[in-house]
């Protein structure tokens, strides 16, 4: 589907959230990466072959003061 030099990463990629982006919608929260990845602005995201990843925001504060 990439058709960028040096190809984005595959959807199947650990690193599928660094393609570029080709299409979003800032008012519903989306974005749609040229692998075919759906990603949403809470970290879910769509998978091309309709996989389901959850959100995976961090949820604790790392080298906070107590």
């Amino acid at each position: 589907m990439c058709q960028h030099q040096t190809p984005c990463p595959t959807a199947g990629a650990s690193d599928r959230e660094a393609a570029r982006t080709v299409a979003r919608d800032d008012v519903l929260g989306w974005a749609l990466l040229c692998n075919g990845v759906l990603l949403f602005d809470d970290t879910g995201e769509l998978l091309p072959d309709g996989q389901i990843i959850p959100p995976h925001r961090p949820t604790a504060l790392t080298g906070a003061a107590a």
